[in-house]
């Protein structure tokens, strides 16, 4: 893990902490390829009432129209919440060859957060990983961005 995988990752924590703010789900994305961000993403269920415009979707969904591609070979995503199937799915089809997620399923649960339960109900596994999927700490606890604990005034 690189001082950017943080930068970056805490730059997708604060994008699901604003959304958070704004009255929608607390998750967030950033899309970068060769060193460059190409794409957010915010989770925009909230407001489009689309179950599908979860913040990697957003991400993948900008990125692809920008490029005017469907493929982003070679890209790293940094997701806040670890991504749901329907999620890592896109990232596979794409060509993303990599995942960097702040929060895991545990750490959402306790807020009815997780996608596990639908992981479960697909029997889908992740041992192994379809890619390379990485945890990467922002000092940020699951507990300031879902739940009540006060926010850190160096982050925002």
């Amino acid at each position: 893990m690189s001082p950017q995988d943080v930068t970056l990752m805490r730059q997708a924590v604060e994008l699901a902490h604003d959304n958070r703010l704004r009255g929608a789900r607390p998750f967030g994305a950033v899309l970068v390829l060769a060193n460059e961000v190409i794409a957010t993403g915010i989770n925009e269920i909230a407001h489009t009432h689309d179950p599908s415009t979860h913040a990697e979707m957003q991400a993948i969904r900008a990125a692809t129209m920008a490029r005017k591609n469907p493929s982003l070979a070679g890209a790293t995503i940094y997701a806040s919440g670890h991504p749901c199937p329907m999620c890592l799915a896109a990232i596979l089809m794409t060509g993303i060859a990599r995942v960097c997620f702040a929060f895991d399923n545990d750490d959402a649960a306790p807020y009815q957060l997780s996608s596990a339960g639908t992981y479960q109900r697909l029997r889908l596994s992740l041992t192994p990983p379809p890619l390379p999927i990485e945890r990467v700490d922002t000092g940020i606890s699951a507990a300031q961005l879902y739940g009540d604990a006060p926010w850190p005034d160096a982050a925002h």
